[in-house]
């Protein structure tokens, strides 16, 4: 069993946007027992796929961006009035596939329905129809794998730079340009949320973005 911090891909080794440790050839029973002996009140996130287990706690960097792309999917859920049921850093595991995983942000949209009012539970329920992560320092669990292993209709990866969205095909990904669940928002959108976060405050970004999105909704009745 080996562990290997990573600070890959950071700009400035002291100050890092998530802190990662990976153990590998770790059974599923160690890796419940390790969830078991470390609860639930924590800020680390585990995930464990093909015998690896990874251990990250997110930093203010990391932390920033997930809870933005957070704001910018439930801004587009409220204004195209769909329901939604949210979970953040849930564990999402199945015992049967040897997978277990606690993505940043994770979404029943079109599912939402099937698990409204109660705990979910992947060996009855379906899947979270949208999962979020954030990976801006290496990885070396294959995300993509992950998550089309545990049926997740569409994945978005963010790397602090690019907005990447899978859709699921055939039990694989393929990265598409726009999202399935909102197709009418283009990939410029989001980066142009993050941007006027940074720039002008998050209030006056999500103002905006709301603005947007009405127009853009008024804009399809008129046709």
């Amino acid at each position: 069993m080996v562990s290997t911090p990573s600070t890959e891909n950071s700009t400035d080794s002291r100050v890092l946007p998530e802190r990662r440790v990976t153990l590998y050839s770790i059974s599923w029973d160690a890796y419940e027992q390790i969830l078991a002996a470390l609860g639930n009140d924590r800020a680390a996130q585990l995930t464990y796929f093909e015998e690896t287990l990874e251990i990250m706690t997110p930093l203010e960097e990391h932390e920033n961006s997930s809870d933005l792309i957070g704001d910018f999917i439930k801004i587009l859920v409220e204004e195209n009035n769909l329901n939604i049921k949210s979970l953040r850093s849930t564990t999402l595991k199945r015992s049967d596939l040897a997978v277990g995983a606690e993505p940043d942000n994770c979404y029943y949209i079109a599912n939402e329905p099937a698990v409204r009012g109660k705990t979910v539970d992947l060996t009855t329920d379906p899947p979270p129809d949208l999962v979020v992560e954030v990976d801006i320092t290496h990885t070396d669990i294959n995300k993509t794998e992950l998550y089309a292993k545990l049926g997740v209709p569409e994945f978005w990866r963010y790397d602090g730079r690019l907005w990447q969205i899978y859709q699921l095909h055939a039990n694989r990904y393929k990265e598409v340009s726009t999202s399935p669940t909102f197709p009418q928002v283009p990939k410029q959108r989001l980066y142009q949320f993050l941007r006027e976060c940074a720039q002008q405050g998050e209030n006056s970004a999500k103002r905006n973005l709301r603005q947007w999105i009405r127009e853009q909704l008024n804009d399809r009745e008129n046709l």
